[in-house]
């Protein structure tokens, strides 16, 4: 089924968010199919690769689910896979109507059966957030049965030779770029990628003029040991784009863990908490206030948490939400 081109007037509700959605879920005819070719050559982590026209595509988790949605690609999916956590994700999502109309496959990880089964053609995750080697579902094991692979640029730097090093936002752009090819709705992908790119720059200019960037800590849970984004992660541009400094943005890593001591030793001002259905913002706010140690870092002291959806905190659309709403919490602090 076809529906009708991405409208070129927003709901008001939406307008501020900057999304370019449509009232239906439907690809944009860009023009006529029989002008577009059938196969696109591309670079994915650092390999080119061809690929045929997906008739049956898969999608993993909110990133992938939301990078083809956002591009008006919801009815040309055969489905997408989402580990039920991330479900509080979906009813804050721009494309909640998408996620009811489109087959969900399973509410766990993305597994090489689940897509053998859904007898997909194609398959977008990440590296290790979905494709891996020791849970036996990687590009190259589904390219025997016949299965294209793409993999989110976040992840490149972890994968093959790892000469791929792209900041977060960059990547997100690639891949709405790229998907645009494979999926022929180039001058879509391109409207999108712009609209992102100019919020962005709208945002960097509500900065406070002078002084160092206010230090953030990114809390998605753990409690030996929390698990926060390391300078690979989306939450790393994301603080960056909303005028702030990421106090693990050295660390060579995306997800990881740390320790608690450093955590202290950065003193940040403000944290982020990670919302999953599983772990309430609230309980994981409390938990913090209740560590000793954490009681005299600036953030903890003034009470300074703001709460971000697992949706706006991995790669996706919905990034630059995130970094908007950080960047409006930390004006309101002086920041």
């Amino acid at each position: 089924m076809i529906r009708p081109p991405l409208p070129r007037a927003l709901t008001a509700g939406l307008m501020a968010a900057g999304f370019l959605l449509t009232t239906s879920c439907g690809a944009e005819v860009e023009p006529a199919a029989d002008a577009k070719p059938d196969t696109v050559t591309l670079s994915n982590c650092g390999e080119d690769v061809t690929y045929t026209r997906p008739e049956r595509p898969v999608a993993y988790d909110v990133s992938g689910a939301e990078k083809m949605f956002s591009l008006g690609l919801a009815d040309e999916m055969r489905g997408y896979v989402m580990n039920e956590l991330g479900d509080p994700s979906i009813e804050g999502s721009p494309w909640r109507e998408d996620y009811t109309e489109v087959e969900r496959l399973g509410t766990e990880r993305i597994t090489r059966e689940i897509v053998v089964d859904a007898k997909a053609d194609w398959v977008l995750a990440g590296w290790n957030s979905g494709f891996s080697e020791e849970r036996g579902i990687t590009p190259a094991l589904l390219d025997k049965v016949g299965i294209a692979s793409y993999l989110h640029t976040e992840t490149c730097w972890d994968y093959g030779d790892k000469s791929v090093d792209a900041t977060p936002l960059e990547a997100l752009y690639t891949d709405l770029d790229n998907l645009g090819k494979i999926f022929g709705v180039e001058k879509w992908a391109d409207e999108l990628v712009t609209g992102l790119q100019d919020r962005v720059t709208a945002l960097k200019k509500t900065w406070p003029a002078g002084g160092d960037p206010a230090k953030v800590f990114v809390y998605d849970s753990g409690t030996d040991q929390p698990f926060t984004a390391g300078r690979h992660a989306a939450p790393n541009d994301i603080i960056t784009a909303a005028g702030g400094t990421n106090v693990f943005g050295d660390l060579d890593k995306g997800w990881t863990t740390v320790g608690w001591e450093p955590v202290i030793e950065a003193k940040p001002e403000v944290i982020v908490i990670i919302d999953y259905a599983d772990q309430p913002a609230k309980d994981k706010i409390a938990y913090l206030k209740s560590l000793p140690g954490l009681k005299s870092i600036p953030a903890v002291k003034g009470n300074h948490f703001l709460v971000m959806s697992y949706g706006d905190a991995v790669s996706g659309p919905r990034n630059v939400t995130g970094a908007e709403d950080l960047g409006r919490y930390l004006r309101s602090v002086g920041r």
